[in-house]
């Protein structure tokens, strides 16, 4: 895989650590209560539909549609998991980002 495909935005970041929170249940609206709870961001469900497929496109993500629900009116779940390819992706931009704090630490600069 091309390393440009496991760079990941600052928002595409927050998806995916979303998504690896909720395990299991991991679905458009409780991913964004999750962004709303865990970091006050407020998502338009049509924003972070973009983002899932965009990640999906890329294979950081995978998808499948959930039984539909009287509750839901007839409407299925499109259940959201991180793949083993996003997981790297993930891990890879936590490095890249320490590595650049211990940078700026060394040249005396702690905090922003």
């Amino acid at each position: 895989m091309p390393k440009d495909e496991l760079q990941l935005g600052e928002f595409e970041q927050y998806v995916l650590l979303a998504v690896l929170s909720l395990k299991k249940g991991a679905y458009g609206a409780s991913i964004r209560q999750q962004l709303h709870e865990a970091i006050s961001r407020d998502v338009s469900l049509g924003a972070l539909y973009a983002t899932i497929e965009r990640l999906e496109k890329r294979g950081l993500v995978s998808s499948n549609l959930d039984g539909a629900t009287a509750k839901r009116g007839g409407k299925a779940k499109r259940m959201i998991e991180v793949t083993a390819i996003g997981k790297k992706a993930l891990q890879r931009s936590r490095q890249q980002l320490t590595t650049m704090w211990g940078l700026a630490q060394l040249r005396g600069i702690t905090y922003v």
